[in-house]
């Protein structure tokens, strides 16, 4: 089986986390500083806080620009639960706008018909590694007076306009195993505002930024070091990696091209995608799935329940409808595309496709 995904951890990470172990110091240490200092400098701004997941990252970043109850999140329903449930977390509701149809990313016109009284922040997500569209949602953050908070859980490295995810709103990222860099577990916020970073440090760590001293409500969501002797190591291959998914995602493109029934993904010229999934719609899209499965090449749906459309979320009332974003839920599908997938893998499993017209 050809899997979908593949942590790629070798020898330098066993012995990174050999020497956290041996030092001493297994929990948040200078492993920890040393890595948010390196993350910092390859996203490009003034501070990283990392946590122990990116669904914390998330979490802590909406605390710390003081989302709570009764406020709006503007954000995607074609994503992982845990962007919206972020929200919840909070106090805060989750309003949910449909996407693009090329991207997948949410949609700036889509986001303006929600905004209201209550809308505090704008949560976009850059899925499958693609940026959204950050200049317009900048500008109508910026018009309305909201916080945007980055979902680059998928997106490490992708460049919007030149700059790197992350550092347009307050960023936040994933390292899960599957990730385009892992640390085991984890998560990193992002930011230029030395406010919000402090506010993060707090809540990351029981609210106290001096021992014993607590000076709001906070949590547990520190690393450790061990997960960040991985991540340091990680880091360091993150543009050879980069450049795999990128090299194997346009000879998928350019094998597939022509395919009936099949569109691949696209990529906006200021964008550089750094493709987390490559994604494709499939218009027989479950017939595909069982040929390939059956062919030995895994794949992914990510994500075949829109979050509006979760059992959890009709309960709260939800009950939107989302037309783009429904009809994606029902056609995509991802195929390997990860650093470790050779060329003779990437020609069955364009053969495979063609096959099956």
């Amino acid at each position: 089986m050809i899997p979908i995904a593949k942590p790629l951890l070798g020898s330098d990470e066993v012995w990174a986390v050999t020497d956290a172990i041996m030092s001493g110091i297994i929990a948040e240490g200078p492993r920890v500083a040393e890595f948010e200092q390196a993350f910092a400098d390859h996203i490009g701004v003034e501070h990283a806080i990392a946590v122990n997941s990116g669904t914390a990252a998330l979490h802590a970043a909406l605390l710390a620009h003081g989302i709570g109850g009764g406020d709006e999140v503007i954000t995607t329903p074609f994503t992982f639960i845990a962007t919206s449930n972020s929200i919840l977390f909070t106090g805060a509701r989750p309003v949910f706008a449909d996407i693009d149809d090329d991207t997948f990313n949410i949609n700036p016109d889509a986001i303006m018909e929600k905004i209201t009284p209550k809308t505090k922040s704008i949560l976009p997500v850059h899925l499958y590694g693609h940026p959204a569209e950050m200049n317009a949602i900048m500008e109508i953050a910026e018009d309305h007076n909201l916080a945007v908070i980055e979902d680059a859980c998928q997106a490490h490295s992708a460049v919007y306009d030149r700059k790197k995810v992350g550092s347009f709103g307050t960023g936040t990222f994933s390292f899960y195993p599957t990730k385009n860099m892992t640390t085991s577990e984890g998560g990193m916020i992002t930011t230029n505002d030395q406010n919000i970073a402090d506010r993060a440090r707090m809540i990351r760590s029981h609210g106290s930024r001096q021992r014993y001293v607590h000076e709001m409500l906070g949590y547990n969501f520190r690393m450790t070091d061990i997960s960040a002797s991985i991540g340091l190591v990680q880091l360091n291959k993150l543009d050879e990696f980069t450049r795999k998914r990128q090299s194997n995602a346009e000879y998928l493109s350019n094998g597939l091209k022509g395919v009936n029934g099949i569109t691949v993904p696209i990529m906006r010229c200021n964008c550089e995608h750094v493709f987390h999934q490559y994604t494709i719609r499939a218009k027989d899209r479950d017939e595909l799935v069982k040929t390939l499965t059956e062919k030995g090449v895994g794949t992914g749906i990510y994500y075949p329940v829109p979050t509006h459309k979760q059992p959890f979320y009709q309960e709260l009332g939800y009950n939107d409808s989302m037309p783009k974003c429904e009809k994606a839920a029902s056609e995509v599908i991802s195929l390997p595309v990860h650093p470790s997938v050779t060329q003779n893998e990437l020609d069955y499993i364009i053969e495979v496709i063609k096959g099956a017209e």
